[in-house]
């Protein structure tokens, strides 16, 4: 998932996450800080202690940013879950958690 301020900046940030296998990037074009998580995109081979560390410099950059979310990590990370909330957009389509279907995204389909 990507989130970002300009066209450029989401590109590099996402060319980062492709380069490293998957992890968390946050910044500008210009200055990108990274978490890779080359292991299936979720886990890294880095130590515990620094893991934490980046994980806390790329939350201090999210806020530099202009974020106003405590977790915006794990808030991204919880917005890509098909089970929550009720009605989500996933990669295939518009998929209701309540019924456990995808849903028409036009009306009279």
């Amino acid at each position: 998932m990507a989130v970002g301020a300009t066209d450029k900046d989401i590109v590099e940030a996402v060319n980062r996450l492709v380069e490293n296998k998957g992890g968390i990037v946050v910044g500008t074009a210009e200055h990108l800080l990274d978490l890779p998580l080359e292991v299936a995109g979720l886990m890294s081979t880095l130590s515990g202690e620094e893991v934490a560390s980046r994980y806390q410099l790329l939350n201090e950059e999210a806020k530099k940013l202009g974020t106003s979310l405590k977790s915006p990590f794990m808030t991204l990370a919880f917005m890509s879950l098909l089970v929550i909330p009720e009605l989500k957009l996933g990669d295939k389509g518009l998929f209701d958690v309540t019924k456990f279907e995808f849903v028409e995204l036009f009306a009279g389909e």
